[in-house]
């Protein structure tokens, strides 16, 4: 296959393109009217254009076409067959400028001067995209960066500077298994090269606006869906000053390869529908920010389909762009003419037209001033009114008394587009209490905050309970001050002109965050949680339980044994919706107290309402920090992909116990023992790992979870044995054997010597053993996944020389991997250029 595709781009190039301009030249069709147009009035500069050639990536996310996947370091998310071209549109001659059959080129942009061009380059042999220049004739190819990661979708800026993408931010989309790449910047000859952003998730196509700042498409997910917020934002080119441009209140699409359109404020985008498609392909889209960045009606789409990708703008009414195979040249109605065919050799084997940008000298847009200091490890923020702000409606003033600062953590390694073990249908992300800092009488604070992090906040009252949290993020740069007006503030109202002196936190210096005493900065369920419900719940809410009402008060179980995924007290707490999080929903800027503490039954469970029991100061403490951090079942990212019994369908790991004999066998008696009742009513699971006929993370009635029926701690002691089983043999005495239509009295299981009982009994025995085989993360001797070491490996956290079989701490593996991505300032490094 490698050497036919060698011969088919051989046989390509240095041709003429007899598939370009098919309707000016090469079909004997008219010359187009609309395209005489274009190139009379807003091309009438332009000559010639730039494209990129590539096959299409197989996986459908927008972001996945640069590394390898997670299960292994072998499996590529990009193709070959790269190209970088030149067309000329007067003639319709193709120049190859670069060939790379057993590469990847994309991304080109063309300099200022129109004689030089950057782009990406994944070169034959290796692994990773890197920056290259190259001469607009085709000479003086030049290598920029290099290094053991992928740089891609670069742009010039006025400076000579280039901003791009990157995935030396050491990270995977916490959702999927393929690696993210953030706003990086470096200087004109690839050396200097600095972050700009701490997003824990995918960044793409930067490029400069008019006034000097870098509009940019940003996916992010703060205790909300994972798949609808990926918007416009912009930030000022040493990475301060991020904001959003347009749509982070409008979930469900992602708005990407965003321009400037000359001699207007608007811009041109494309409008990928849902989570995105492959290649960024999508609806092109006008966006006129004036109204702000939330009103609908301020982006209007440009016909009506949406398989477009990579628009140029020359004009209002005239846009270069790519769809498949072909480049075209469209109006805003709509109306397209093709300037370009890819031969159709090329096309059947997947090769597509990406990237086309005019070869032509343009105007530097404005030089925006460095603010950072790079000696700093801090920046610093301002609160003007923390009551100033959205869906505040009920909140007193003076009622919010400080802010609590958490932060977002990288992830080293993904393998799967769920969340679990993470959590039950809540959060993709563990987040790190950093501490509190004062909200003063009038609504204002002033902090100093670690530059380079993921931060967020939530609103406290008097009482260390949320009243308002933020569910995205901010960056604040080294030695940045920067503000905001309040909480979840209007974009559309500017700041009140005040002094300094008009703020009572600016009366002093920025305030420093203040630790919380006693509590984890990372939780853990099971190693912080679990022993507070020993304490207090366990006299009503285990097997053996006396108290009120004697086993399972209320059908509740919190004790810690495991089942196929959680402890059954997790999963317990996460369906009775004990603690309110964002349930992985594309809703935000909700109303106060509806979300975190205040909105989570379960502190009133310990504040001595709920038949007395009442926790200790630094246990309420613990249940309310761990609601705040979106209530996570493991502590550390090493849980991933490991010690489950079933789960996301790409945890390959987790071998399916489908086919085991003991499956085989109790499957056959639950049909036949259990069917009649447990059918369509309360429907039972087969397996450990059946999740058939069941909607994800909901806990609604109407089904049995296989997250609590089988014990995998003590097998004895699951609900699938227990409730058939008569009472004076130990179990409940619930389940009833059925014929026909009426019930029998005698209960499924007379006692424990039932055949059917053994063999129900003997699958929950090899769940437990096959668990203590594979291991979960919260117990002895559990080894991660080697792809987690893999990845600990390539950051230098772990040696490189680290054996296979050794045990690691992985708890203080994910500390120092995180402590290696915080800003340290460097003395060779320049951020203000």
């Amino acid at each position: 296959m490698r050497i036919l595709l060698v011969l088919l781009f051989a046989a390509t190039a240095g041709v003429p393109a007899l598939a370009a301009m098919d309707q000016v030249k090469g079909t004997g069709l008219p010359r187009s009217k609309l395209l005489d147009e274009f190139l009379a009035g807003p091309m009438a500069d332009v000559d010639e254009i730039i494209f990129a050639c590539r096959q299409l990536n197989y996986d459908g996310h927008w972001y996945a076409n640069f590394g390898y996947y997670a299960d292994s370091a072998e499996r590529k998310a990009y193709r070959a067959m790269g190209r970088l071209c030149k067309l000329n549109i007067r003639t319709g001659e193709v120049t190859v400028l670069l060939d790379a059959p057993e590469g990847t080129i994309r991304d080109p942009q063309v300099h200022y001067d129109g004689q030089r061009i950057i782009f990406s380059y994944r070169k034959a042999g290796s692994g990773h995209f890197h920056l290259y220049e190259i001469n607009a004739d085709g000479t003086g190819l030049r290598q920029l960066t290099d290094g053991v990661y992928d740089d891609i979708e670069p742009t010039y800026m006025p400076d000579d500077s280039i901003i791009f993408c990157s995935s030396r931010c050491k990270r995977w989309v916490n959702c999927w298994l393929t690696q993210v790449a953030v706003l990086y910047r470096c200087d004109a000859d690839g050396g200097n090269i600095r972050p700009l952003s701490s997003n824990n998730e995918q960044e793409n196509t930067p490029w400069p606006l008019p006034d000097g700042r870098v509009l940019y498409q940003r996916w992010e997910y703060v205790d909300r869906s994972q798949v609808h917020y990926h918007h416009l934002w912009t930030a000022n080119p040493d990475g301060t000053g991020q904001m959003v441009y347009y749509g982070n209140f409008h979930p469900g699409i992602v708005m990407i390869d965003a321009k400037p359109i000359p001699g207007t404020q608007k811009v041109v985008a494309v409008f990928s529908p849902g989570h995105g498609r492959k290649e960024h392909d999508g609806q092109i889209s006008i966006v006129t920010p004036k109204a702000g960045p939330d009103e609908p009606a301020s982006a209007q789409p440009v016909g009506k389909q949406k398989n477009f990708r990579d628009p140029y703008p020359f004009s209002e009414d005239c846009f270069l762009l790519a769809q498949a195979s072909r480049l075209l040249v469209m109006n805003s109605r709509g109306q397209s003419v093709q300037l370009y065919r890819l031969p159709a050799g090329l096309a059947r084997v997947g090769v597509q037209c990406h990237e086309p940008r005019p070869l032509l000298a343009r105007a530097r847009e404005r030089t925006i001033p460095s603010r950072i200091d790079p000696q700093q490890k801090t920046g610093r923020l301002v609160l003007t009114d923390v009551y100033n702000g959205r869906r505040m409606e009920g909140v007193r003033r003076g009622e919010i008394k400080k802010l609590l600062v958490l932060e977002t953590l990288p992830m080293p390694i993904h393998y799967s587009g769920g969340m679990e073990p993470l959590s039950y249908g809540g959060t993709f992300t563990l987040e790190r209490v950093l501490g509190t800092v004062p909200v003063e009488p009038d609504g204002s604070a002033y902090m100093e905050v670690p530059a380079l992090r993921g931060l967020f906040f939530v609103a406290l009252d008097e009482n260390n309970n949320s009243v308002k949290r933020m569910q995205s993020f901010l960056t604040v740069m080294p030695g940045e001050t920067t503000s905001c007006v309040g909480c979840h503030e209007q974009r559309t109202r500017t700041p009140i002109n005040m002094s300094a002196n008009a703020l009572d936190a600016l009366k002093g210096p920025p305030r420093k965050i203040t630790p919380i005493a006693g509590i984890p900065e990372v939780f853990d369920f099971p190693r912080d949680i679990q022993p507070i419900l020993d304490k207090h719940c366990l006299s009503c809410h285990d097997y053996e339980a006396t108290e009120q009402g004697g086993p399972r008060a209320g059908g509740v179980l919190l004790g810690g044994d495991r089942g196929p995924l959680y402890t059954h007290s997790y999963y317990t707490l996460t369906i009775h919706r004990q603690f309110a999080d964002g349930r992985n929903q594309p809703k935000s800027s909700l109303p106060p107290r509806s979300i975190g503490s205040s909105a989570s039954p379960l502190m009133k469970k310990f504040d001595g309402t709920h038949y007395g029991v009442r926790a200790t100061p630094r246990e309420t403490d613990m249940i309310r920090y761990w609601i705040e951090c979106g209530a996570p079942y493991p502590g550390t990212y090493a849980a991933l992909g490991c010690g489950m019994i079933g789960g996301y369908a790409e945890n390959k790991q987790d071998v399916s116990d489908w086919q085991w004999p003991e499956t085989v066998a109790a499957a056959g008696v639950i049909r036949r023992r259990c069917a009649a009742c447990h059918n369509k009513f309360l429907p039972l699971p087969l397996t450990l790992s059946d999740n058939r006929n069941v909607p994800p993370w909901d806990g609604q009635p109407g089904y049995v979870p296989r997250h609590l029926i089988f014990n995998l701690t003590q097998p004895e002691k699951s609900l699938v044995l227990l409730a058939p089983l008569s009472r004076r043999a130990g179990g409940y005495g619930l389940c009833r054997d059925k014929e026909g239509v009426s019930f029998k009295a005698e209960t499924v299981f007379a006692d424990t010597r039932d055949l059917g009982y053994q063999s129900i009994l003997a699958l929950c025995v090899a769940g437990k053993d096959y668990l203590d085989t594979i291991k979960r993360f919260d117990m002895p001797d559990f080894r991660p996944r080697p792809a987690y070491v893999r990845e600990m490996k390539r950051y230098g956290i772990v040696p490189e020389d680290l054996p296979a079989e050794a045990l690691i701490d992985v708890y203080a593996t994910d500390r120092a991997y995180w402590q290696s991505l915080w800003y340290n300032p460097d003395p060779d490094m320049n951020l203000t250029k």
